[in-house]
């Protein structure tokens, strides 16, 4: 993996005489294409630190794209991905409170709760934070099958993000799988910012989201993202895919800096933030 952004002293690579093994020259430092550890990772995707009193939500996603746009193949984003993505996608569940996923998502990829991680273990501790991040997923309907292992058997009791209109019977169904349900709108549908506040009044400030396309573009909508994750996949697909947000266009685009840039195997992995 190399950083292609920012270039600083540290992170371009610079050439020391001596080598072992040969008289030429090596190249060295965070510009030089090696395997990056989980401590690198972290660091190079750490939450912003709190300016001062209560921490503010913090709400990051993480999506991958195709080159022509495709952020899945026959419905799943699995098929886009990579080793280093996989990496980064870990790092940033490791580094994350909660992760916010959409129903359709859970149905589709086939999700599973998240699991401690001894290499974050530490890092987490001394965050405050239990040993793996909650899931919570975004339903109106709670359409969904409460005998998967999210709901059976996770290390941190799964959340569902739904509105106040949800009906009672699947709302017990939840309850009695033991999924923690979170009112988070007034009628069927779930708001966005309301769902924020109510995640960070249980004490999740540091926020992922995974999508899906639905979803993230909700969350765009209602201008409640700082941050995105972006992962480009070198590979072309055509077809009709979903891109990585979908629903309702913003009246005015939402403009976000590049804060970060990475490179392995011709995949980019970008940090953009809101200015």
């Amino acid at each position: 993996m190399r950083r292609l952004f920012p270039v600083t002293e540290v992170t371009a690579p610079r050439r020391t005489s001596g080598a072992p093994g040969g008289d030429a020259d090596a190249l060295v430092g965070s510009g030089t294409d090696r395997e990056w550890g989980l401590d690198e990772l972290a660091e190079a995707y750490a939450y912003p630190s709190p300016s001062g009193g209560a921490p503010e939500p913090w709400l990051r996603a993480n999506m991958v794209s195709t080159l022509d746009g495709a952020a899945q193949h026959d419905g799943r984003s699995q098929p886009l991905s990579h080793a280093a993505d996989m990496r980064i996608f870990g790092t940033l569940r490791g580094l994350a409170d909660v992760v916010v996923v959409g129903a359709e998502t859970v149905r589709q990829e086939g999700y599973r709760p998240a699991r401690a991680r001894e290499a974050f273990a530490a890092r987490r501790e001394a965050a405050g934070q239990g040993p793996a991040p909650a899931v919570a997923v975004v339903s109106a309907s709670l359409d969904l099958d409460f005998s998967l292992p999210l709901f059976t058997s996770p290390l941190v009791p799964t959340l569902l993000l739904t509105g106040a209109a949800a009906a009672p019977d699947r709302v017990a169904a939840a309850e009695k799988a033991g999924a923690r349900v979170v009112i988070a709108g007034d009628g069927m549908g779930v708001d966005p910012a309301r769902a924020v506040r109510a995640l960070a009044g249980l004490g999740h400030t540091r926020l992922l989201t995974e999508g899906g396309p639905r979803l993230l573009g909700q969350l765009v909508a209602a201008d409640v993202l700082d941050e995105l994750c972006l992962t480009l996949a070198p590979m072309l697909t055509a077809g009709d895919a979903q891109r990585i947000a979908g629903g309702p266009s913003v009246a005015v685009p939402k403009r976000l800096e590049l804060v970060s840039l990475l490179e392995e195997a011709g995949f980019l992995f970008s940090r953009y933030r809101r200015t």
